[in-house]
C-alpha cells in the first residue's frame, strides 16, 4: 500500500442495543481511539450527521492552504498555523461506525443508510442469521466490513478491521496533496519498499498525524504530544545540487562532502519556510532502495514555539474526551 500523502487519527462510533457488548468493547478496544458507545440508533445519527459540515470546513482549510501556496505562500508554516488553530477538533470527526445489524428499533443496515450525507467507514456486525444480508450489503457497497459477532476472535478480528479502515487514506485528503508533489516525487512515495520504510519510521517516531509535501520535498509529522517533526527526502541526483547550496552557506568542507555521500542531509529549503526562527542543521541521513534509484532522508525537530503544543496534542484530546461512557 503506497504511504498516505496525510493520516491522522479519528473517531470510532458503536451502536449496538445491548449495554453488556457495548461495555465489553469499551474494554477491549485499544485505548488511544476515541470511541463513543450509542444504544439507541436515532441518537447515533443524528450525531453522525452533525459532522458532514464540520468535514467539509476541515478539507477547505487544507485545500485553501494548497491554493495560497500556488499563489507564492510557503506550505509548511501553513500547515502548522493549521495544527495550531484547530486545536484538536479535527481528532473528534469519526471515521468509522460499526453497527449491530439485529436491533429492535431500527436493523443495522437501516440506521446506516440514514446516514445519507456521512462518508466515513462502515462496518457491519452479524448474527448468524444475517450474513447473507451482509453480503448483499457489502457487493453492493453500503460498508466495507462485517463480521460474524459471535466470533471467538471477535476482539482481534474488530480490532484489525478497524485499524485498517483508520489507515486508509481519505480521497480528498489524497488528492489535496498530491497536488503539492512532483510526478516523480509521488512515485517514490507510492513505491512499495519506499512506504514500507516510511510507515516503520512513522511507528518508531510516534507519528499520529502527518503531511507528505513536494515543496520542500518530505513528511511534516506530530506525535501524541502535539510535537512536530521534519523528514527531509532527497533523491540521489539530488545530492550534489544541496552540497553546492550548503557550501555557498558557509558549511564547513566535512559537511558538504558529507551531503555530497548522502551521509548527512541539511534542512535549507526548511530555514527558507520558517525563516530566522529555524537555525538551518546538518543531520544524519539513510538510504532507501528501490527501482527509481536511492532516496535519501533525514529527521529534523522543529522548535516547540512553532509546533501545536501539549496544548493542542491529541495526548490532552484524549484524557479530556477519553472515557467511555454508553449514551442511552
Amino acid at each position: 500500500m503506497p504511504f498516505p500523502l496525510y493520516r491522522r487519527p479519528g473517531g470510532v462510533v458503536f451502536l449496538d442495543d445491548d449495554p453488556d457488548y457495548l461495555e465489553m468493547l469499551a474494554v477491549v478496544m485499544p485505548p488511544d481511539w476515541y470511541a463513543r458507545l450509542f444504544l439507541r440508533p436515532v441518537d447515533c445519527i443524528n450525531t453522525l450527521q452533525q459532522e458532514p459540515p464540520l468535514w467539509e470546513a476541515d478539507a477547505w482549510q487544507q485545500q485553501e492552504i494548497v491554493n495560497r501556496w500556488r499563489e507564492g505562500a510557503a506550505l509548511i508554516p501553513q500547515i502548522l498555523q493549521y495544527w495550531r488553530e484547530d486545536g484538536t477538533a479535527r481528532f473528534a470527526l469519526t471515521q468509522v461506525c460499526v453497527v449491530d445489524y439485529s436491533m429492535p428499533a431500527m436493523s443495522g443496515l437501516r440506521a446506516l443508510s440514514e446516514l445519507t450525507n456521512w462518508s466515513g467507514s462502515r462496518v457491519l456486525l452479524t448474527g448468524r442469521a444475517d450474513e447473507q444480508l451482509a453480503v448483499s450489503a457489502f457487493n453492493r457497497g453500503l460498508i466495507e466490513q462485517f463480521i460474524p459477532k459471535q466470533s471467538p476472535d471477535i476482539r482481534l478480528r474488530l480490532t484489525e478491521a478497524i485499524q485498517a479502515l483508520l489507515n486508509t487514506p481519505n480521497a480528498r485528503q489524497q488528492q489535496t496533496w498530491r497536488a503539492t508533489l512532483l510526478r516523480e516525487q509521488h512515485a517514490l512515495v507510492c513505491n512499495p519498499s519506499i512506504a514500507r520504510t516510511l510507515e516503520e519510521l512513522a511507528r518508531k517516531q510516534g507519528w499520529i498525524e502527518h503531511v507528505v509535501i513536494g515543496a520542500p520535498f518530505g513528511v511534516l509529522a506530530l506525535d501524541h504530544r502535539g510535537r512536530v517533526s521534519w523528514l527531509q527526502l532527497e533523491p540521489g541526483e539530488k545530492l550534489p545540487e544541496l552540497a553546492e547550496i550548503a557550501e555557498s552557506e558557509g558549511c564547513d568542507a566535512q559537511t558538504v562532502e558529507d551531503i555530497r555521500a548522502g551521509n548527512k542531509l541539511m534542512d535549507l529549503e526548511l530555514q527558507l519556510a520558517l525563516g530566522d526562527s529555524h537555525k538551518s542543521q546538518a543531520r544524519q541521513a539513510f538510504s532507501m532502495a528501490c527501482d527509481a534509484g536511492l532516496l535519501y532522508a533525514a529527521l529534523f525537530s522543529i522548535d516547540e514555539a512553532l509546533s501545536p503544543g501539549q496544548a493542542n496534542s491529541h495526548e490532552r484530546f484524549m484524557q479530556a474526551h477519553g472515557e467511555r461512557k454508553l449514551r442511552d
